[in-house]
């Protein structure tokens, strides 16, 4: 079932900037700065004594004109939102990741069949005051589902998932194509959208650009790009977790210092704030704020370009990552506040097991690896995200890299820049960015998937997909998807994992640790998160 009225795939390009080419981790680099803290008539603070019509305001460290659209966005403001605005018939608890019933009325009890059946939650209406139908919910999967749309969330059910139909006007039928129970924590990642809205000729690009209206217990009321967007509770919201804030305003703050400066002091204009720097942990608690980490996949990645002589060669990738000095990037740079990559998924992760190929600090192993591969005398152009904490290890990949007589310039520049270069097929040789791929969940199948496969935008700007090494990776990737077993299926993942490890063509470096500050004296119930981005669905006022 198509909708003829839906808009055309998007360019690659489109999919880029809007899609999140960053992954979860930076959204947008820090050259979308909004050190403003938005129009005056949006920035009420409200009375601060935990009063029914206060407005709490938040300060999230990632641009907010990224795309708004749930099937197609990584921005991590705009996910972090979305989660309070749209309802999947299943949502995750933020830390846990466990499913909790949300438009539907439960989950389902057993799990491994390829038949998933869901009731709607009586009463469930949009912020328009439209009821939510089936209708609806097979809307936004045909959109997901569809071959001739590009959107980021195909990857996320194409693979499991057959096709979703309506049985009656509250109730729908999840088709699978075999048994898959780690599905049913994706759906979090089908938010419902209505139809009678978002069919109309043009609305996915207004979806792109900040147009929201879903189920959830908040409702968008006004959003200024690059500045802040406002959010009301939802009077109509009946479902599990319920607005605890009369009117939220969410702060844009890409730049580290306006951003601590906004939630320091007495007269601080903001209660929490995420993507707190390492420095100033110290002040902030020493003030009486509460700071708070999450460690999860948010990591530092190298990714090379292929074609691009010498790193075709799998040894001249394996000397530069054995090169870097990681344990000094973690001291100098993160603060302590980070790991050592010992295998593409962070060490919390349930599926972890250290990779056979560990990146120890060897700078002699990778001066013979560079000899043995011939590429003596290399000189680098490293381009790189300028997202701060990035920016601050960036120092230490030099030094490492010059030390084994590899001459590196770094070429810093905004996250759109660098990946527009890439999505053009311009020329590089290697990539410094950031990811967190936690935002969609902790599924080692899901994270791998996101970052490999033969149609994956990854693999495209890495020129690796038709590689005989990673055609074999990806069979064998499908085949551990399919896999019933649990156990025999982590350690399928765990194996190819290890072939990742080895080719290092998109490898994280380090593992660190995200921040997160608020104001106990005005809040309680706030949860640190391993990722980008705020849930606020259990906090209240204090």
């Amino acid at each position: 079932m198509r909708d003829v009225t839906r808009s055309p795939a998007p360019h690659r390009r489109s999919f880029l900037k809007y899609g999140g080419a960053l992954g979860a981790a930076a959204a947008v680099s820090s050259s979308l700065s909004a050190c403003s803290s938005g129009p005056e008539s949006t920035n009420d603070t409200g009375g601060g004594k935990g009063d029914e019509g206060g407005t709490l305001t938040a300060v999230i460290g990632y641009g907010n004109d990224g795309s708004w659209d749930p099937t197609q966005t990584a921005s991590a403001f705009s996910m972090a939102a979305n989660n309070h605005i749209y309802e999947g018939l299943l949502d995750t608890d933020p830390i846990s990741r466990e499913p909790y019933a949300a438009l539907a009325t439960e989950v389902p009890a057993d799990l491994t069949g390829i038949s998933w059946k869901f009731e709607l939650r009586a009463g469930a209406r949009f912020h328009d005051g439209r009821p939510v139908t089936a209708d609806d919910v097979v809307f936004v999967f045909d959109r997901i589902l569809d071959p001739d749309t590009q959107t980021l969330a195909k990857g996320f059910f194409a693979p499991w998932l057959r096709t979703v139909r309506k049985i009656d006007a509250r109730n729908v039928e999840l088709i699978l194509k075999f048994p898959f129970p780690e599905g049913i924590s994706r759906l979090t990642l089908a938010k419902i959208m209505p139809k009678h809205v978002f069919s109309k000729a043009g609305a996915w690009d207004e979806a792109i650009k900040g147009k929201a209206v879903g189920s959830g217990p908040y409702r968008q009321t006004a959003h200024h790009p690059k500045s802040n967007t406002t959010f009301e509770a939802f009077d109509d919201y009946n479902g599990p977790r319920k607005a605890a804030f009369r009117r939220m305003n969410w702060l844009t703050i890409v730049d580290a210092a306006p951003r601590v400066a906004k939630i320091s002091g007495a007269s601080a204009g903001a209660q929490l704030a995420d993507n707190i720097p390492y420095a100033n942990i110290g002040q902030l608690k020493r003030s009486g704020l509460t700071v708070q980490g999450g460690a999860g996949m948010n990591n530092l990645f190298l990714m090379f370009n292929t074609r691009h002589k010498p790193f075709d060669d799998v040894r001249v990738r394996q000397a530069l990552h054995y090169a870097i000095d990681t344990d000094k990037m973690v001291e100098v740079a993160l603060k302590g506040h980070g790991r050592a990559s010992t295998s593409f998924l962070n060490e919390a992760n349930p599926a972890y097991r250290p990779a056979k190929t560990v990146y120890s600090y060897d700078p002699d192993k990778a001066r013979r690896l560079l000899k043995e591969a011939g590429a003596e005398g290399l000189r680098i152009d490293v381009l790189a995200v300028n997202v701060s904490w990035i920016v601050d290890c960036l120092p230490t990949i030099k030094a490492s890299w010059d030390a084994i007589g590899v001459k590196t310039t770094l070429s810093p520049q905004e996250t759109t820049a660098v990946f527009t270069k890439m999505d053009q097929k311009r020329d590089y040789q290697v990539v410094a960015a950031a990811s967190n791929p936690n935002q969609f969940g902790l599924d080692a199948d899901l994270i791998m998937h996101y970052n490999y496969g033969p149609r994956n935008l990854w693999m495209g700007y890495a020129r690796w997909a038709g590689d005989p090494v990673a055609r074999k990776l990806f069979r064998d990737m499908d085949q551990a998807t399919r896999e019933p077993d649990p156990d025999r299926k982590r350690t399928m993942i765990q194996d190819y994992i290890d072939v990742v490890a080895e080719q290092a063509v998109l490898y994280p470096v380090v593992h660190n640790e995200l921040m997160t500050a608020w104001d106990p004296k005005r809040l309680t119930g706030v949860r640190a998160q391993p990722y980008p981005g705020v849930n606020l669905l259990q906090a209240k006022w204090a």
